[in-house]
């Protein structure tokens, strides 16, 4: 069974693929994931798919935040950021707009992402910024050693609710699309041909897009099921919908976050806006942002600065 991916953008399209083992840090930290661990899945997907697409080191930056998904910035060779809890979002955020030239990829755990950051995450959908995000979502706060995160299913037991959580699992498929997210997709680590894909449409995607990316933690959520057997919406009969329109991505996305509880894993595309203008267009279109990035301005010693009282009288 494989993934069907979309049409890619011709400037990708230009691009020869580049050795993947390149975003493999000359000097290799070794990792310090458990064994068995979905976030192995996550690092070799990604570097696949920078590979393929013709990225090099240099044209890459990788933001992270704080958890076990945090360390990725340190196993993949590009520029990295290490931030944060919950702040990687903002981060590469500022990073884009300074330098739009920078394919820019943001990471977290369900803890980080969905919990501590996530009223980033909303708001980073919302303005639809042109980057992708990666959350690795295992149902735990896996880094501090077992704790209920916002995905941890009704009923799951841990240090921090010892009798179960009483409360019902945040739906991050479904709040990304009401948040205003122009592509979500949701794969697995044991899928990993169809992770790799995934990534790589979300990274040619222009605007905000999120891959929900379902990890395993062997050592501190033992009741998860390692996601298995998964099933592809875009190889299923079963399951027909139109990606592009939003009500039924809507319908499709409650159906999927309801059956991940009940055993049955859906993974695939499930929502691809090609049309919506990223917060970069929109600015620029406005005429908010200048025609050389800050980046490039910063070099230029004979570029001249607009001041804060200079930007104030224009408004008025």
């Amino acid at each position: 069974m494989s993934f069907t991916p979309l049409h890619q953008h011709d400037d990708d399209a230009e691009r020869e693929p580049t050795d993947r083992e390149a975003f493999t840090p000359g000097i290799e930290p070794q990792a310090t994931w458990c064994p068995g661990c979905g976030d192995f899945g996550v690092l070799k997907a990604l570097k696949g798919a920078m590979g393929d697409l013709g990225y090099t080191p240099e044209e890459v930056l990788l933001v992270t935040g704080i958890g076990c998904s945090g360390k990725l910035s340190s196993y993949f060779e590009s520029y990295g950021f290490h931030s944060i809890h919950g702040r990687s979002l903002p981060v590469a955020r500022a990073a884009k707009l300074a330098n739009p030239g920078l394919e820019v990829v943001a990471a977290g755990g369900d803890g980080d992402g969905y919990g501590i950051g996530g009223n980033h995450f909303v708001h980073t959908a919302r303005e639809n910024h042109d980057m992708t995000y990666i959350v690795f979502n295992n149902e735990i706060f896996g880094l501090t050693k077992g704790q209920t995160s916002p995905t941890s299913p009704m009923g799951h037991k841990s240090k921090t609710q010892p009798h179960g959580s009483a409360k019902a699992p945040i739906r991050p498929l479904s709040l990304s699309l009401v948040g205003g997210a122009s592509y979500v997709a949701r794969t697995a680590a044991v899928n990993p041909n169809q992770a790799q894909e995934i990534i790589k449409e979300a990274i040619q995607h222009d605007g905000f897009a999120h891959v929900d990316f379902l990890t395993q933690c062997p050592t501190w959520n033992k009741d998860a099921k390692q996601y298995v057997p998964y099933i592809d919406v875009q190889q299923s009969d079963d399951y027909e919908f139109d990606y592009h329109d939003r009500r039924e991505a809507s319908e499709m996305m409650h159906d999927v976050e309801d059956a991940l509880h009940e055993g049955e894993v859906l993974t695939g595309r499930f929502y691809h806006d090609p049309d919506r203008p990223s917060y970069q267009e929109e600015k620029r279109a406005h005429g908010d942002v200048p025609e050389d990035s800050l980046a490039e301005r910063y070099h230029d010693d004979d570029y001249e600065w607009e001041r804060s009282y200079d930007l104030m009288d224009a408004h008025k």
